[in-house]
């Protein structure tokens, strides 16, 4: 499953560290982040709880760029 969520973040190089820090989240199968259009796409691993894995990769992004939003 993919879904698509609205982000806010400062820089391109900090969009760069949530993206990282999004793939390396249990349940992320794949992740991409667009600092132009605001915008991340997360691929979900087969039978995630996808509310719980997005809350997962807040905390991950969070840890790299402390004032990122992810709007789910």
């Amino acid at each position: 499953m993919k879904k698509t969520y609205k982000i806010e973040v400062d820089c391109a190089n900090c969009a760069a560290k949530m993206e990282d820090a999004a793939k390396k989240t249990d349940g992320v199968k794949d992740a991409v982040v667009n600092f132009m259009t605001l915008k991340m796409k997360v691929e979900f691993e087969d039978g995630a709880d996808t509310e719980t894995v997005m809350n997962n990769v807040l905390k991950n992004c969070r840890k790299v760029e402390s004032d990122c939003e992810i709007f789910f």
